[in-house]
Order: C-alpha cells, then structure tokens, then sequence
C-alpha cells in the first residue's frame, strides 16, 4: 500500500505564547489533491512551511512518504531530501539569475548534467509559456509570468509533492484565470500531490480535491 504524501499528527506551534498551529491531523494521501482555506494569520502559510520542513513544530510528528521527517523540533528529514517543491508567496526570485538559471541551477546543484538541466527547463518554460523570456531578469517580468516561474523553479526537481501558497497572489481575475489554466496542464503531466494554499474559493475548486478550513490554528474539515 502507497504511504500519503504527508501526514501530520498532532502538531502544535506557538510563537511567543500564541498557538499558530493548535493540534492539526492532516493526511495527504499519494497523488491526490488538497486545499488550506482560512482568513489571514490562520496558520496556513506555516503549516506547509512545517510540511516542507522549513519550520519545527514545539510537539508532533511530520511523515513524507512514509518516513518520519519531523519528530517533535527534530529535523530527521532536511527540507532539501523531502520531494517536496514549494512556490512561496512571495516568491523569493534571485534578481540577479534569469528566468531560464532560476529552473537550471537548482538541477545542476542536484547533479544534473548541463544538457539534462536544459532540457528540463526549455520544458518546463514551454509549457508555462516563458520560453520566450528564458533571458530575462525577474525585475524584467510581469506578475503573472514571475508567478509562473515560480512555479517552474518548484516542479523543475519533479517533486512527489508541490506545495502552493498562494501561487496567484495579486493577480487580476483574467490573469488567475490563465494561471490556473497553466497549473493544471502541468499537473495533468506531473505525478505529484499538491497542497494548495489560496483565499480564493475559485481556485480551490479549480484544483480538485478536498478544501480544508484553517482558522485560528485548528482545522475544522
């Protein structure tokens, strides 16, 4: 039987006295999709961050795949041994590495050949309509295409298990509109399990799977 792409058992997680994540069970099962709703400052964002092994918990424990990769604080499992590929908010992109480097040199610090990175990448960009960009800054990019490099960054590995948050952020209706419509292209051809972190109802439901509710720190469904 196939492990879930990620389960969490009892997680807790304060900062300064403030439970941020309060007891959360959760369970991703292996390629199936899911979706974290909930208002601002529900816990949503650290949660995958705890999943992607970015964050410790105070108590509980992270599964991947089976494997134990968080023990209470205990990193067993590093963030970058995980399958895990994540599209932050904010996006973190390198301003000084062009669209094409910023999907090639997380590949070549895997080991990938030069030509095999490449490869990967003129795939990817084409794909997600950048190929034509894959020289440009990202100070050189609209929204909507830095968010899709974003995304290109993250399934460049082939992650068992992408993680979204808030991959439209800031994005008009049309443009979401197309985003999505990209996103699930890609994961048509992807085997991944994705965990989807949006305000937007639309776009949870776009994505398929079950909408969960964060709110204050606990999960309601």
């Amino acid at each position: 039987m196939t492990p879930p792409a990620c389960s969490l058992r009892a997680i807790r997680l304060s900062f300064q006295g403030r439970a941020v994540l309060d007891g959360i069970e959760f369970n991703l099962p292996a390629g199936a999709r899911a979706s974290l709703s909930g208002p601002s400052g529900s816990g949503k964002t650290t949660l995958l961050r705890v999943v992607a092994g970015l964050e410790n918990p105070d108590k509980g424990t992270v599964e991947i795949a089976g494997k134990i990769g968080t023990l209470d604080s205990k990193v067993l499992i590093p963030p970058w041994e995980r399958g895990v590929g994540m599209v932050f908010q904010d996006l973190g992109l390198w301003p000084s590495r062009t669209v094409a480097q910023h999907v090639t040199d997380p590949l070549r610090a895997r080991g990938l050949s030069k030509e095999d990175a490449g490869n990967r990448a003129g795939e990817l960009l084409e794909s997600l309509g950048l190929a034509s960009l894959a020289d440009r800054l990202p100070g050189r990019l609209s929204g909507g295409e830095a968010r899709r490099l974003g995304l290109a960054r993250a399934l460049a590995p082939r992650p068992a298990l992408l993680l979204l948050d808030e991959p439209f952020a800031g994005m008009d209706p049309a443009s979401r509109k197309r985003g999505l419509g990209f996103l699930e292209e890609i994961l048509q051809e992807a085997s991944a399990s994705v965990l989807l972190v949006t305000h937007h109802p639309e776009e949870a439901g776009a994505l398929g799977g079950r909408v969960h509710i964060l709110e204050g720190g606990k999960l309601l469904s």
